[in-house]
């Protein structure tokens, strides 16, 4: 049981820091944001969102109720992600990663209440 979590949210997480990482100090990243029609602040803002929700969610003594505003504010960030990219007329790819991480997103969320 607590295998599905912990792979799952794993996963999870080191996504949001690798994305949060190139965020800050990737050219193409930073060139890609802005050519999205994002201003660069929002760039950076993203960048500690992320960081933070990774925090919230990895700390058990954090109570359940942030951790599931943590959850939602990442589903948001790829809902908002694929949006941008179907906007930008992105490769097909790229929507189908965001949506796969949603999945991710959920089964880290579900099992959570099954752990805890």
């Amino acid at each position: 049981m607590k295998t599905v979590y912990w792979i799952s949210t794993a996963l999870l997480c080191l996504f949001l820091l690798w994305s949060a990482y190139t965020y800050i100090f990737s050219k193409t990243t930073i060139d890609g944001v802005k050519e999205l029609g994002f201003p660069d602040f929002f760039r950076v803002q993203l960048a500690v969102l992320k960081v933070i929700a990774v925090l919230i969610i990895l700390i058990p003594q954090i109570p359940l109720v942030a951790k599931d505003w943590a959850y939602a504010g990442v589903f948001l960030f790829f809902v908002t992600a694929i949006v941008a990219h179907a906007a930008h007329k992105d490769p097909f790819v790229i929507m189908l990663i965001n949506v796969m991480l949603i999945g991710v997103l959920v089964v880290s969320r579900v099992w959570l209440y099954k752990v805890y």
